[in-house]
Formats: structure tokens, C-alpha cells, sequence
């Protein structure tokens, strides 16, 4: 095992990306507010992200064939729906909810969101039960949005 495909290396990478998300609540939020206009905000940020996702790609040298494989359930190319629901209303809400209070709304819902998913083991995830002790986990997070958002 290398130590990029090690189990401390994700934790790690995805806490910068983590990092990045009140960041780039902050940035798009700002540039929306400025633009007067959130959804042509997203329309930029999108944008942006699929020119890096190409640079990264040709970087990788990596080019997939880009014929549309029948055996992939369609649901599974709707994830960019949901990044497009998160951009829109992290531009819209943000400014004037308060990025720390959007972001941990977002979290509150990412915590419900992967229980669920994770112990149904639903859209191709690995089963992982929700035990007690992740209950109790869950509710102690939800407990510290609730108090980060009142403070």
C-alpha cells in the first residue's frame, strides 16, 4: 500500500476538501452578491470547475472513451444535480444566512444523509449499520451544529 491509497491519506485529503467548502461558500456567495445574481454565480463556478476537472484529466493523461456504458444504472449520472442544488444554494443562502451557518446546515444534512445511505448500503455504498454508538455520534454532531449556529 502506497501512501497515497492509505486510509490516513484519505482522511487527510478530505479534510482539506472540507477546508475548501466554507471557502468556497465565502468566495461564490461574495461574487453572486456582487453580480446580483446567484444563479449566474453558480453558472461561473461551474464553469470553472469543469475547465479544472479537464486540465486534470489531460494532466493525468488519462482520457476515458466517452461513450455512455448501458450496464451503469442512469441514476448514477445525476450526481452533478445535486452539486448544481449545493452551488445554487450555497450562492443564494450564504450571504444572507451567514456562511458558517450554511455550512453547518450542509454538514447536518451530509451526517443524515450518509447514515442513511451507508446503512441501507443504498446507490452502491458499503454497508455500514447504524450501531449505537454511531447514534450517538450523529446526535452529538448534530447537537454541536445546533450550538455552533446559535452561538
Amino acid at each position: 500500500m502506497n501512501g497515497l491509497d492509505h486510509p490516513i491519506f484519505y482522511a487527510a485529503f478530505m479534510l482539506v476538501v472540507g477546508l475548501g467548502i466554507p471557502v468556497f461558500a465565502a468566495l461564490n456567495g461574495n461574487l453572486g452578491a456582487r453580480l446580483q445574481n446567484p444563479v449566474l454565480a453558480a453558472i461561473i463556478a461551474l464553469s470553472v470547475g469543469i475547465v479544472a476537472c479537464l486540465g486534470v484529466m489531460l494532466l493525468s493523461g488519462r482520457i476515458p472513451n466517452l461513450v455512455v456504458e448501458s450496464s451503469i444504472p442512469f441514476y448514477s449520472y445525476l450526481g452533478g444535480l445535486f452539486i448544481v442544488f449545493y452551488v445554487l444554494g450555497m450562492t443564494w443562502i450564504a450571504p444572507k444566512f451567514g456562511v458558517g451557518n450554511a455550512v453547518a446546515f450542509v454538514l447536518l444534512g451530509q451526517i443524515i444523509s450518509m447514515a442513511i445511505i451507508d446503512h441501507f448500503s443504498l446507490l452502491g455504498a458499503a454497508y455500514h449499520p447504524i450501531s449505537a454508538q454511531r447514534f450517538v455520534g450523529i446526535a452529538l454532531m448534530a447537537i454541536g451544529v445546533f450550538m455552533s449556529v446559535r452561538g
